[in-house]
């Protein structure tokens, strides 16, 4: 067998063109594609496949390389992004150096935007491209970095406490920092959790307690991030210790005062109470080799006058609604809430979610929350459920768009609504209820609505309330998304580098993510991603070392003149001036730092020496890859 890990100088390619289960075979005539391929120079075989990331099509890449036909490789399939850890695996099973390897994508940059003759043509040309790359191609070696066996876990709601405790139990020494005095995040304002009915201090008590007596775990309240460096394995993060001071955190601390319970107890709708607030701010550093972020969300704020809310007393938010209940007694006729009779309670949905532009009014930002909150539905038809069994006289409205139940059990909770008589009435978001005052009669309130379930009847109904299904916002964490460099999706959630690959991944190397601050969950699903953040964390410090991707920039230190046009262009600041001694005098020249370089090739373009490249990018390769695409 050829030793595959050494410059060839006469390089052998193999071409694997897929099918994808007609994905790409329908549009794209891939056997024409694969002749075409055996005519360029430097390939030694071409073969196609139906689903060339499959065992047999990986099998047949590495049966190849085993018998010395190959020494790079062309896979041309759907985006790299997708699979192309897996081909660099089999690659390396094989013995051959795994960045010897380049992609076409003729899925989504061709079949499924070309059809016919248009198509193949297309792929024939980026196969040319990627085998001109490929044979000028070099082997590279993974960039080693040194890992603390530590993580930072930003964030004490559930998820946060589940992620802390996962890594601890794997060996992995955690700081838990949260900027509150209490833990529990959201799941602390509820009273019970759908559809178990299970309370949620009885869920978050013997986590928190769990996560402040282990050992392993170092917990910060009251505390915020205020600085950041570093890279993978090799983070610092400077904490800020200080008095709690907005209005909630006070109100909790209030209440705290009046129930005359001790540190490390549970207060309903404020969380676990681990330690005594400070006295006065204080600053630390914690170094670290991984972070998670388990920020949370915040409930939608309805804006004044929507739905009447802040015009009338009588309109409040679900999570006050649900605190209010939690404290008056069944008594087995009517809800009173602040002495007085609820007779008639309506709840409105998606209040905050599914926005439409042109049709909903943005925030003061210009902001517009077009995806569905998800756990909204349940919870209010929960709160229904309660009030019908708690308080059988008080009747209950919803007023929905669509009742969005999703998850084990809890459509069942609709089926449970209907049954306890909840009256629905569905409505079109051009055409939502109309909350008024009424003009006399027994309610103070009026809900108006064109009920499409009535075949567009308007319908008016006398309430004593309207409680409004507020949906679920990120919480604003933008000082640290400016400070860490973090990747924001269009909702303003944190963003994944894949949904399905790497779920709790960021592209920062190194952060995960845990929760709600990635998108709308339930608390299910939040603890499920805190445990898979925990998981990936523990397995990238494990070894006490990390591994990276070489696709980073290096400097071509004979043509560096020291100019620094890279230095200002680096948007992670990988390169930094350093002195240096050529020909008897100091000059200035740059230097990457390869753990925190992201291979973007900013520095590439800005540099007026051509001094530098990016590993497995190189200028020379990108030359002749439009060389081929010319001449195809």
């Amino acid at each position: 067998m050829a030793d595959n890990n050494q410059k060839d100088p006469e390089p052998k390619v193999g071409v694997y063109i897929c099918h994808c289960g007609g994905n790409i075979s329908d549009h794209v005539d891939v056997a024409k594609v694969a002749q075409e391929a055996e005519k360029l120079t430097g390939v030694s075989v071409a073969h196609t496949n139906m689903f060339m990331c499959s065992d047999p099509g990986q099998e047949l890449i590495q049966k190849d390389i085993k018998d010395g036909k190959i020494n790079r490789v062309v896979v041309a399939s759907c985006a790299p992004s997708l699979h192309e850890l897996t081909f660099r695996s089999a690659i390396k099973r094989a013995g051959m150096n795994p960045y010897l390897y380049d992609h076409a994508n003729i899925r989504e940059q061709d079949s499924w935007v070309h059809h016919g003759d248009p198509a193949t043509e297309k792929a024939v040309a980026l196969v040319a491209a990627a085998v001109s790359k490929a044979r000028h191609l070099e082997p590279l070696e993974p960039i080693r970095v040194d890992a603390r066996n530590h993580a930072t876990v930003i964030g004490g709601g559930v998820a946060g406490l589940r992620a802390a405790l996962d890594l601890s139990r794997r060996g992995i020494q955690v700081a838990l920092v949260e900027k509150s005095p209490f833990l529990g995040g959201r799941v602390a304002h509820l009273n019970r959790v759908n559809p178990t009915g299970e309370k949620a201090a009885d869920l978050i008590r013997p986590l928190a307690e769990a996560v402040c007596n282990d050992a392993g775990i170092q917990v910060y309240t009251c505390s915020r991030v205020v600085r950041f460096e570093g890279y993978v394995g090799n983070f610092k993060l400077g904490l800020k210790r200080q008095p709690p001071e907005t209005p909630e955190d006070l109100a909790k601390l209030e209440k705290w005062a009046e129930s005359g319970k001790k540190e490390g107890d549970y207060l309903p709708f404020a969380g676990y109470y681990p330690q005594k607030v400070p006295n006065t701010a204080e600053e630390t550093e914690i170094s670290t080799g991984a972070i998670v972020f388990a920020t949370g969300f915040k409930t939608y704020e309805p804006r004044k006058g929507e739905f009447g809310f802040q015009e009338n007393p009588e309109v409040i938010p679900l999570p006050a609604f649900i605190e209010a209940v939690a404290k008056e007694k069944p008594k087995g006729g009517t809800l009173t809430l602040n002495g007085r009779p609820i007779r008639r309670v309506a709840f409105i949905h998606c209040v905050g979610s599914r926005q439409i532009p042109g049709l909903h009014e943005p925030d003061d930002q210009g902001n517009l929350n077009e995806y569905c909150s998800r756990t909204c539905c349940s919870a209010t038809l929960q709160a229904a459920i309660e009030i019908r069994e708690a308080f059988p006289e008080t009747r209950v409205l919803e007023y929905y768009r669509d009742i969005r139940t999703y998850g084990r059990g809890q459509e069942d909770q609709y089926e449970r609504a209907a049954d306890h008589h909840v009256l629905f009435f569905r409505y079109e978001p051009e055409a939502p209820p109309v909350v008024e005052r009424a003009a006399g009669g027994t309610y103070p309130l009026t809900v108006t609505v064109k009920d499409t379930l009535t075949f567009g009847e308007t319908v008016e109904a006398g309430v004593d309330l309207v409680v409004l299904a507020v949906g679920m916002e990120p919480n604003p964490i933008q000082d640290l998304i400016e400070m860490m460099k973090l990747p924001v999706g269009a909702d303003r959630f944190l963003q994944e580098v894949h949904p399905k690959l790497r779920p709790v991944e960021l592209a920062n190397t190194g952060i995960l993510l845990a929760g709600t601050c990635q998108a709308p969950m339930d608390m299910g699903e939040a603890c499920n991603a805190a445990q898979a953040a925990a998981v990936k964390a523990a397995t990238l410090l494990s070894k006490g070392y990390v591994e990276l991707d070489p696709f980073v920039a290096k400097v071509n230190e004979e043509k560096c003149t020291g100019t620094g046009a890279c230095v200002s262009a680096c948007p992670v600041e990988a390169i930094t001036l350093k002195e240096a001694e050529h020909q008897g005098k100091k000059i200035q020249r740059a230097r990457v730092n390869p753990a925190l370089c992201t291979g973007c090739g900013i520095c590439v373009a800005e540099c007026p020496n051509n001094a530098i490249d990016v590993m497995g990018w190189t200028l020379k390769q990108y030359e002749e890859m439009v060389d081929a695409i010319v001449a195809a």
